[in-house]
């Protein structure tokens, strides 16, 4: 097969560094300006996308900084301080058995996070290697994967992790691992289809002309390409585990005390919220927070990473 001197100055200098949405060069003004720092810049002229991440960077330091900033313990109770209103000596009020509401808050926006980061960590590491090995390999390999997506479609994630958490019994492992094999299918499908369209490229051609391994053409060069969407996917699927977490916590077979879980505080408040109002906001005001916070920094990484942006 012939192969141009294009093409082959393309596989001299890393194929697919020429061919990347993020790895590209550009002049301008004279100075050479990479796609990553152009990104970036969109990415901060987008006001919702950088209030996103101002609210992402504030719950995660105050999730990791819990144990120092918390008032109390989050195990620790006091009857005779039971079901007192926001005050100074307690913020957020105090829970039917005197602990302080702004320290479960606080712990358990730290469970809701690592549930999340955990949950979509389990989610690629099955999901994208089987859209890899899909994409790249085709045949009975694509028949197989597809076939599983497909059965993991057929049923309702929510559903499905409801019956694993069931089966498995709750606990912050066990919901970490119920939604982990539950939302892997959209970054296997994304993973395949990036794949697909890659694998057609000039510059995958010229590898496979040149005698690369097909491995090294997936994981080197066609999967850093792929990167930008599987990034954006990435960040939109922490609130959604953020948001299965609550709800199964919510419906009690999630999150198991001791260990603060916000859709389990917003569960135990709805026997008092007509009175006791602040059991139930301040943990739904955090689960929002949470909620638009990774929403709208996906959101500006889509628009920031998208290659039609100049």
């Amino acid at each position: 097969m012939t192969m141009s001197a294009t093409a082959s100055q393309r596989v001299g200098a890393g194929i697919g560094a020429v061919d990347s949405p993020l790895l590209t060069l550009e002049g301008i003004a004279g100075r050479p300006v990479s796609n990553t720092r152009r990104a970036l810049r969109r990415f901060f002229q987008q006001r919702l996308a950088v209030a996103g991440l101002l609210i992402t960077g504030f719950l995660i330091l105050v999730a990791v900084l819990a144990p120092v900033l918390a008032p109390t313990s989050m195990e620790a109770a006091d009857l005779m301080s039971a079901n007192q209103f926001p005050s100074a000596e307690h913020p957020f009020g105090t829970d039917a058995i005197g602990r302080d509401v702004l320290t479960r808050v606080m712990f358990g926006t730290r469970t809701s996070l690592i549930v999340g980061f955990a949950a979509v960590g389990i989610a690629c590491a099955i999901g994208i290697p089987l859209g890899l090995a899909a994409g790249l390999r085709g045949g009975w390999v694509d028949f197989a994967v597809m076939r599983a997506v497909e059965v993991m479609v057929a049923f309702p994630g929510i559903l499905f992790a409801m019956f694993l958490v069931t089966v498995i019994g709750g606990g912050v492992q066990n919901i970490i691992l119920a939604i982990g094999v539950t939302t892997w299918v959209t970054l296997c499908r994304l993973t395949r289809s990036q794949l697909l369209t890659l694998r057609e490229q000039e510059f995958v051609q010229a590898a496979r002309s040149l005698g690369v391994p097909e491995a090294r053409i997936a994981v080197r060069h066609m999967l850093p390409n792929a990167m930008a969407p599987l990034i954006v996917a990435v960040t939109l699927g922490i609130p959604t585990a953020i948001f299965a977490e609550a709800g199964l916590s919510f419906l009690g077979i999630g999150i198991n005390e001791p260990t603060p879980s916000l859709g389990k505080m917003v569960a135990d408040s709805a026997q008092y919220i007509r009175v006791y109002w602040y059991l139930g906001v301040f943990p739904t005001a955090a689960i929002a927070l949470a909620m638009l916070g990774f929403t709208f920094v996906g959101d500006g990484l889509r628009d920031a990473l998208d290659p039609r942006h100049n």
